[in-house]
This record gives structure tokens, sequence and C-alpha cells, in this order.
């Protein structure tokens, strides 16, 4: 049984109160870090956690802290990412509402560690349900003298707000998000200059996730060391996977990093293997945005290895035999599914998110989903594929923000291990259509949730 951190007290009766929280041992990091740790010390037990970015990226968390400006008279702001928008992606939006707590206690340490008065939760559109679950938990922290002025009667204060987004996709990526904050169109900012050193308002600004932020009460509690020892190598601590597809048991799993990928999927402690004893076909592990890989590359990489539920094993191989952990929602895909009309949605999907700020982005995107209905519809040519790799090429790496990737990796990595299928399909288009129209819609976007 892997040991739970974030979602260990997920099922007490009442954990959404203040009071039941607090009697779980809530808030007990922000009282440490006030009465006993300088912020420095804070940020130093963060770096040696080792803990990652949970948003995708993987980028090391208290050495993105450790880049920001600190000018003289200058307000500093953290913001946290609670636009999840990836598709597959939904363990932030369990966190926050079955412990929306967890999330105000993160960021009441975070924000004392990196000197920060004010703070934001930019939430999406979409989970408004939620909003009120965090405005009542922010309430509560307030009426109770965790948030305001002089915090247990030391010098640092903090507000903490909530703000809903529009619903746009693009305003998950951090400097989208601070335009979107700012009342502006929520189009990615050209870097440098990072949030870092002008992100809000021009300030000083820190963008984590959800479960990033969540992650450093028990960091600051146990010690950095602590949190290091869970988990594989770089890849420390534990990790919430959102698990859908055609899965016997979908849901949110608190997983330790270096969980087997088979035992993962197959185990009646987690997903519990694939409905109707179907054969395991493919799985995007990262979210949409991540590439695809056919089951035997998921289960064991190129070398034969078995594939652990780590960074780096994920990535092993690169994109030729690799893939990524990205946000950990991992979409699974039996025998009966159709890799070309899945590689059509994610196309449609980020076409209609492009900011189209970008050239590459804004027409390749479109030129691919084009493409992909054509094929998808019973009109695709032999030359169509080589079209659509070499559009992903020419998107990849030319934009100013990562969407243009995100669109670009799927459908080259779809084609790269399913060249076959796509093929039948140019060729065999009326036994495509039918096949197609007879297949049942894969549930990729909010599964069940479960443990």
């Amino acid at each position: 049984m892997s040991r739970k951190i974030l979602l260990e007290h997920a099922h007490v009766a009442g954990i959404q109160g203040y009071e039941i929280y607090r009697k779980m041992g809530g808030y007990r990091s922000v009282e440490k870090a006030l009465k006993s740790l300088t912020p420095e010390e804070v940020v130093d037990e963060v770096k040696r956690s080792g803990l990652r970015g949970r948003g995708g990226a993987g980028f090391p968390t208290g050495m993105k802290w450790s880049f920001l400006a600190k000018p003289e008279g200058v307000p500093r702001y953290l913001l946290c990412n609670a636009d999840e928008s990836e598709p597959g992606t939904f363990k932030d939006r369990y966190l926050m509402e079955k412990i929306p707590h967890l999330l105000v206690e993160g960021m009441i340490t975070s924000s004392y560690a990196l000197g920060v008065q004010t703070a934001y939760i930019y939430i999406r559109g979409e989970y408004k349900w939620i909003v009120k679950i965090l405005e009542k938990a922010i309430a509560e922290a307030y009426l109770h003298g965790w948030l305001g002025r002089k915090i247990l009667g030391t010098d640092f204060s903090l507000d903490l707000y909530v703000a809903p987004g529009g619903g746009a996709y693009i305003c998950g990526e951090e400097t989208a998000l601070i335009e979107s904050l700012e009342g502006k169109r929520g189009n990615p900012r050209i870097k440098p200059p990072f949030p870092a050193v002008k992100g809000l308002w021009q300030s000083p600004t820190v963008v984590n996730n959800v479960e990033t932020l969540a992650a450093v009460p028990v960091i600051v509690n146990e010690g950095g060391d602590a949190y290091a020892a869970v988990g594989v190598g770089r890849s420390t601590g534990t990790k919430l996977i959102s698990a859908c597809g055609n899965l016997n048991k979908p849901g949110v799993y608190e997983i330790e990093m270096g969980l087997p990928v088979e035992e993962f999927i197959f185990s009646d402690e987690y997903c519990g293997g694939i409905p109707g004893g179907k054969r395991f076909k493919a799985c995007v592990p990262g979210g949409s945005s991540v590439p695809i890989l056919p089951a035997d590359l998921m289960l064991k990489n190129a070398k034969g290895e078995d594939r652990v539920m780590t960074y780096e094993s994920l990535s092993d191989g690169g994109f030729l035999t690799g893939t990524m952990l990205g946000s950990g929602g991992f979409i699974v895909f039996d025998e009966d599914q159709c890799i070309v009309r899945n590689t059509y949605t994610y196309a449609r999907f980020y076409h209609h998110e492009s900011c189209g700020q970008c050239s590459p982005c804004r027409e390749g995107t479109g030129w691919m989903e084009k493409v992909l209905h054509r094929i998808e519809h019973g009109h695709g040519h032999d030359h169509d594929l080589d079209l659509l790799v070499d559009i992903s090429k020419k998107i990849e790496g030319n934009t100013i923000c990562p969407l243009g990737d995100a669109a670009a990796w799927p459908v080259a990595a779809a084609i790269r291990h399913f060249r076959e299928e796509f093929e039948w399909h140019v060729r065999h288009p009326q036994e495509a259509q039918a096949r197609n129209y007879g297949l049942g819609r894969l549930e990729i976007y909010y599964g069940a949730v479960g443990v």
C-alpha cells in the first residue's frame, strides 16, 4: 500500500471544514514556519525535498522559488495555478473539493517563505462549485487568524483571493494566467523577462500548481529529507494520478513515485485492469499533450526494462520510444479504441484553444485538424501522414508558449507508433467509418473520481 501524503485524510468526515481539518493536524506547518523557521530555511527544506512542479513541467520547486527577485519596496506575488484544463486531468479538482484547507495552508506557508503578502488562486471558470468551497475555507482561515494582518502575532501578513478564469486552456500557461488575472486577454508573454522578475503587475511572481503547493505543509512539518526519502531518485515524494479511459476503476490515486506502470494499471489496489478482459492497446500517461505510447512501450522501455511512474522512467528513450509523466492525466485505451479518431479529437481541441498569437500554432493546428478530419471521414490521401508529421515539426519549438508543442507531440507520436492504423483508414475509408460509428465514446476528460 502506497503511503498517502496529500490524501491521507481525504475521506475523513467533515475534513472540508476548519474544525476537523485543524483537529487532524491542519495548519501546523504555518505555526512551525512562523515560530521557528526563517523564510530562507523554509525554501531550503523545499529544495532538500526534491519536490518538482506537479502541473506538468516537473521543474524543481525550491530552485524556482530561489529565482524570485527581491527588489526593495516592490511587492511579490504567489499565484496558484488551478486552471486544470488538460484533458484527462482532474486531480487538482479532487484535492480542492475534498481538502480545501490543505491548499490554503500550503499557500500561507509558501507565501511566508517567499515574502509574499498577496496571493491568488486562479481557478478554471468551469469549477464554479469549487470556488465556493475555497472561499468558505479562506473565510474560515481569516476567522481563525491564519490569514490577515500579523498572523500568529508575527510581522507576517497575507491576503488570499480566489480568481475564476474564463475557461481558456491557454490560461494554464503561467504568463497567460498572469495576463488574464490582470484583466487582459490570456495571451502568453514572450520570455524573458520571466515571472520571477516581472510577473503580475510587473512585479516578482511565483506560479505553482495546486498539488505542488499542497505538498509544502508536509515538507515543512516532516522535513525535506523525509519527503525526499519517498520515491525514486530525482522523482521524490508522491504523485496524484488522474486515471481514466478504459479502466475498471477510474479515479484519483496517490502513488509513491517509482510504482511500476503495470501494477498501477492492473492491480486491484489501483485501476483494476481493463474492462471485459480486453487487450491493453495504448496509453497517454500525462494528459493529452504528451506522446501516446503503445502498450508494449508503456510497460517496458526499449531496453526491456520495466517502466515505473517517474519523470525519468517514462521519458526514457526520448520521444522515439518514451513519453512524459506530465500532469498525471493517465488515459488508457483498450483494443477497440481508434487511435485516428482520438488523435483527431485532440487536434480539434488544440486548434480551438490556440490563442492565435503565433502563426505556426494558429495555422498549423488548423491544418492538422483539417487533415485528420479528412482521414477520419474517409477522404484521406497516401501523403497525408507525411504531411501531418511535417506540420508537427514546423509547429514544435516555434511558438511563444508550449501549446504548440502540446498540439504537435500527440499527432507525431500517434503516427510514429500507429502508422499502420492511419494507413488502414486511408485505404479502407468505408470500413473505417463503419467501425468508428459503432464504437462508444472514450471518457477521457473527467472520469469518475474514486480513491
